[in-house]
């Protein structure tokens, strides 16, 4: 797999992730509708930053790993991808769907960026899920770790802005459309669980081929 094809693919999950319905998505809708565009803009602006800690927290253990003790690097890949899997397994098997219980949004502006980072960063399955892709993209093949780590975060800060800013743009025909179309939801979330089973069974061939190879 190329070096083009690999972000490809980690941009079609990162995206199947980003627009299912959860926490984060609904603390920006909230603050949207409680404060207006300018708050759920400043909260969709607040998850991006929490989501650039998560890749730099990602990258950097994938860099350690990789270079002080790359023979666990094997081991991690293979458990990172045994994870996705068991995600993706739950996520294809529920039923998620949105009946308007939105989170405690702020109306203030600054509020509710800083509140935005916190709910994202307070998300402990968030770091156990940057630990489980990381591994499966970030490649030494592909050149240095954190140069690798740097384009991924970018394109991780700039999906969820574009995500979560279109919602809060569109706060109330978003939340309508959430509430009123489960089947969709629960489409995006069983589109995205199929994602990351793919992805993992994936990593698992290249695992094997990477470790009969030597």
């Amino acid at each position: 797999m190329s070096y083009a094809e690999n972000l490809w693919l980690f941009f079609l999950l990162l995206f199947g992730i980003i627009i299912l319905p959860g926490m984060d998505m609904l603390f920006v809708l909230a603050s949207a509708l409680t404060g207006g565009k300018k708050t759920g803009l400043s909260a969709a602006s607040g998850m991006s930053a929490g989501g650039i800690v998560h890749s730099l927290y990602g990258a950097a253990g994938v860099g350690l790993l990789a270079t002080w003790m790359p023979s666990l690097f094997l081991p991690l890949l293979i458990a990172g991808a045994a994870y996705m899997v068991w995600i993706g397994i739950g996520l294809m098997r529920s039923a998620i769907v949105v009946n308007g219980d939105e989170a405690q949004a702020s109306a203030s502006v600054k509020k509710a960026f800083w509140r935005a980072v916190l709910t994202c960063l307070s998300n402990p399955k968030a770091y156990l899920f940057m630990m489980a892709v990381y591994p499966q993209f970030l490649k030494p093949a592909y050149g240095p770790i954190w140069m690798q780590g740097l384009v991924m975060g970018v394109m991780v800060a700039v999906t969820q802005f574009t995500v979560y800013g279109a919602l809060a743009l569109t706060a109330d025909k978003s939340r309508q459309w959430l509430v009123s179309s489960p089947g969709a939801t629960i489409f995006i979330g069983r589109a995205a669980g199929f994602m990351l089973v793919a992805a993992a069974l994936l990593t698992f061939w290249e695992a094997l081929s990477w470790s009969l190879g030597e």
